[in-house]
């Protein structure tokens, strides 16, 4: 059996999916878009606040509740490869990533759950 200390390094060693995501409402085509360093967790995050009534975008948790978790999906928009015998802070990366790929698709209002950044 492993040790709580071999468990740890060979979880620093997996790699996860990483880039930008969508939320995508199937019945209006509202999007949220999203970025994480671990695509996997952070989808399981946000469908885990939207079914306790906890999610930081009010509107999408208003949306999730009156049409269902059924009327949802999880789209991957853009991996980011990480770079072989990196260890790179990819966060600027993904909020660069992210920033592109809001301003192309305008989720805000009508068309999103996003909010506009003041600036």
């Amino acid at each position: 059996m492993k040790t709580n200390k071999e468990l740890k390094a060979e979880y620093k060693q997996m790699k996860f999916p990483m880039g930008v995501f969508q939320i995508r409402n199937k019945v209006n085509g509202k999007i949220l878009i999203d970025k994480s360093t671990n695509m996997n967790a952070k989808w399981n995050r946000h469908r885990l606040q939207l079914s306790v009534g906890s999610n930081f975008a009010q509107d999408l948790q208003n949306d999730w509740k009156l049409y269902g978790e059924e009327n949802f999906e999880f789209e991957v928009l853009s991996y980011l490869e990480e770079k072989e015998g990196s260890n790179l802070d990819y966060k600027d990366e993904l909020e660069l990533l992210e920033q592109m790929i809001i301003a192309e698709k305008q989720p805000f209002g009508e068309k999103g759950y996003n909010t506009e950044k003041k600036k």
